[in-house]
């Protein structure tokens, strides 16, 4: 990839910094299956809502049940998450490393999620990661749309005092994908998350469709690549 160098990286939480997806996906399949949706699924909720703000779930769940989803929906799946994080939560293979590469080579870096204030909040501290992120992550609360739309990448963007073009995204959906092109960003794909294990290729695939530069199975590599991105952008 040419063009803008680098400055910034905006990570997606779930999925890319924490290997968070297994026990979110779990806890609104749960929630789900309480309100008498009994066949309600990890797979369906992987399919079509990954990356995706409580709303958009909460709108299927009503679809499926063919009245109003209860108001408290999303708080009881975080209640699940706070119940569940402290003990199983865990950051990405290769995430630390990455964080502190980036730290190295002086570029900043911040979160866009589609979860909540309090989920993102909870998720920082619970991988010790709240003062490294200090002032720098973004949720879907805190914007007009949540993804695909551009609007949290901005956000996160101004946030960090970098220009749209010069941010690099790390994504594992197609729906963070398209709202990174939205908004005039490059993004990789990564696909190292235990969430997708059998669908890999499937979802690489899916990814490159959405617009992803390049897709990855490890942060390590990711590493990688934007140290060859920095070298380019020295030698012009």
């Amino acid at each position: 990839m040419t063009g803008a160098a680098i400055r910034a990286v905006i990570f997606d939480l779930d999925g890319c910094l924490v290997d968070s997806e297994p026990l979110v996906l779990g806890a609104i399949a749960a929630e789900m299956r309480a309100l008498g949706i009994a066949d309600a699924t990890v797979e369906e909720i992987r399919a079509s809502f990954l990356g995706r703000s409580m709303d958009r779930i909460r709108a299927h769940v009503t679809a499926r049940l063919g009245r109003p989803c209860p108001a408290e929906f999303g708080q009881r799946v975080e209640e699940r998450l706070a119940r569940s994080y402290p003990t199983d939560l865990r950051l990405s293979d290769g995430a630390p490393a990455l964080l502190d590469r980036l730290d190295t080579l002086g570029t900043r870096y911040g979160i866009a999620t589609g979860g909540s204030i309090r989920r993102l909040e909870m998720t920082l501290e619970a991988v010790d990661l709240t003062a490294r992120f200090a002032g720098t992550g973004v949720s879907a609360d805190e914007v007009a749309e949540g993804k695909p739309a551009p609007d949290v990448f901005l956000r996160a963007a101004e946030q960090l005092g970098v220009a749209p073009r010069q941010c690099l995204v790390i994504e594992d959906s197609p729906h963070g994908i398209e709202g990174a092109r939205r908004a005039g960003m490059p993004a990789l794909g990564y696909v190292g998350g235990s969430h997708l294990q059998g669908i890999r290729d499937d979802h690489a695939e899916v990814l490159r469709r959405a617009g992803a530069a390049e897709v990855h199975r490890g942060l390590d590599t990711i590493g990688v690549w934007i140290d060859a991105q920095h070298m380019q952008g020295a030698s012009r």
